[in-house]
């Protein structure tokens, strides 16, 4: 359970229930992240808005590559819920989840490429703290992918960065989204009756 409970439907408001009934017919569950952030509306549609704007915005930068930037992020520092998360779109997205596995030494393992290595290097650089980001790594990726593909890639680290310490913050873990089987946000237990409530 996370540290600060999902917020209930039953005691949402109707941008809150528009917002889970979305979500829900997006990814096939309410994300408990976005359920925990429900207790705070102008955050909620905040962070929604944000969001649904990155995945417009993104456009100079391989999706693949990204999102494994993303996922590595996750992993270094610890959310469960992203790294599940994150398994997810690599899966829709066609690419091989099996390889994640290796994840750990990537330097060495014949399942990642060069390209893969140097997003990977550069996404430890920048979630270490201090950061260890160098002129010559940047010089060298503005290189391959310009200075809109290392924009976008810089701008996906630091938000997983943010994504993922806050829900490590708050104690959310992963809901099965990778293994295709999402896991119900396990609503506010009704002090009441003691009895846990589900999603309409």
């Amino acid at each position: 359970m996370p540290r600060i409970p999902a917020l209930n439907p039953k005691d949402a408001g109707p941008i809150i229930k528009i917002g889970y009934r979305m979500a829900r017919k997006q990814v096939g569950e309410v994300p408990e992240p976005f359920a925990v952030l429900a207790h705070h509306r102008k955050l909620f549609v905040a962070s929604a808005r944000h969001e649904l704007a990155l995945q417009k915005a993104m456009h100079a930068m391989p999706q693949g590559l990204f999102e494994l930037a993303v996922y590595r992020t996750a992993w270094t520092v610890g959310c469960s819920w992203c790294v599940d998360f994150g398994a997810m779109l690599q899966r829709l997205e066609g690419l091989d989840v099996d390889r994640l596995k290796a994840i750990a030494e990537f330097e060495t393992s014949p399942q990642f490429s060069d390209a893969e290595r140097e997003v990977i290097r550069y996404a430890d650089a920048m979630t270490q703290t201090p950061m260890t980001v160098t002129d010559e790594q940047v010089a060298a990726l503005v290189q391959t992918y310009g200075h809109e593909g290392v924009l976008e890639l810089t701008y996906q680290i630091s938000h997983e960065n943010q994504r993922a310490r806050m829900n490590h913050a708050l104690g959310i873990t992963d809901q099965g989204f990778s293994s295709g089987d999402q896991c119900r946000v396990p609503w506010s237990v009704d002090p009441v009756s003691e009895s846990a409530t589900t999603a309409p």
